[in-house]
């Protein structure tokens, strides 16, 4: 019987996972290497998607100080609904790391008379026994042998492909077309909604840049775009990389707008909304 290969990455989705790197793997602190290591190794916890670095206690030069013990319902009351992934709401990047879905010892970090609250976490599990998991966002910078890491940390089994096509994609809110173009850019992340990236004389709306600022492992930083569609403005509702990392050099410059909040036409068919942790909440 053949298996999806989605299905074969997220049925694990519900379990503490880890994975071994051979990268060397640095972290400054208040100007100073407080980690460096060769034997992290890439964790998630339960109902995480991105993973974490940890490493070794012994290769990290900072004091860890016990901050109490974390019980696998801590994250029950979050996350987002990704259905076509975990029947559960899955925990995004933005889920803080401090709420914990596996068991374990919460850590605080003092490093260079700085105190960095919960950016610890010893699981409580055998195969990880003498390893800490850190907090990605309680250090000033990661790297990855020499090359700065930004985001999180990148998962080996998680990529973009950029390609240039000839398909006719238009964007669409309640029949009003904000873009339409025959040039676009498709960008495919694993287990992410297909993005269209349009030149931006392809786009109709009058945009507005906004302040958002957002951060991704694998693209580099995003600067968002307001919308004005008749007498609405839609805030925040596309997005470019100016200046793309490496794997995405093809869409420097270029426009995507959310499929979540949109309607996207495709060589005329009209594409279903995903729901990501972008969809619009319930509540807003």
């Amino acid at each position: 019987m053949s298996r999806r290969m989605r299905d074969l990455l997220t049925e694990g989705l519900g379990e503490l996972r880890y994975e071994p790197i051979g990268k060397r793997i640095r972290a400054v602190l208040d100007g100073r290497t407080v980690v460096d290591t060769r034997r992290a190794v890439l964790v998630w916890e339960p109902r995480r998607i991105v993973p974490s670095y940890a490493v070794p206690a012994g290769d990290l030069s900072a004091e860890l100080l016990p901050a109490g013990t974390a019980g696998t319902d801590a994250a029950d009351g979050a996350g987002a609904r990704m259905p076509d992934l975990f029947a559960r709401p899955v925990l995004d990047p933005s889920v803080p790391f401090t709420v914990h879905s596996a068991e374990g010892r919460e850590a605080d970090l003092r490093a260079g008379g700085h105190e960095r609250r919960g950016a610890g976490f010893h699981p409580a599990d055998p195969a990880l026994d003498g390893f800490v998991v850190l907090d990605f966002r309680a250090f000033d910078a990661w790297y990855e042998e020499d090359e700065r890491n930004v985001a999180h940390p990148r998962d080996p089994f998680h990529r973009i492909d950029v390609l240039a096509a000839s398909r006719h994609v238009r964007v669409e809110l309640d029949g009003e077309v904000l873009a339409e173009s025959s040039r676009p850019t498709l960008l495919f992340e694993t287990l992410l909604p297909t993005r269209y990236y349009l030149p931006p004389e392809d786009v109709l709306a009058e945009l507005a840049p906004s302040s958002a600022r957002t951060w991704c492992a694998y693209k580099g930083q995003a600067s968002y775009w307001s919308a004005s569609a008749g007498d609405r403005v839609l805030p925040d509702i596309g997005w470019s990389y100016q200046q793309p990392l490496h794997d995405a050099v093809h869409i420097r410059g270029l426009i995507a707008f959310f499929n979540e909040r949109l309607d996207i036409v495709v060589d005329g068919e009209r594409a279903e909304r995903p729901l990501t942790p972008w969809s619009p909440r319930p509540d807003a």
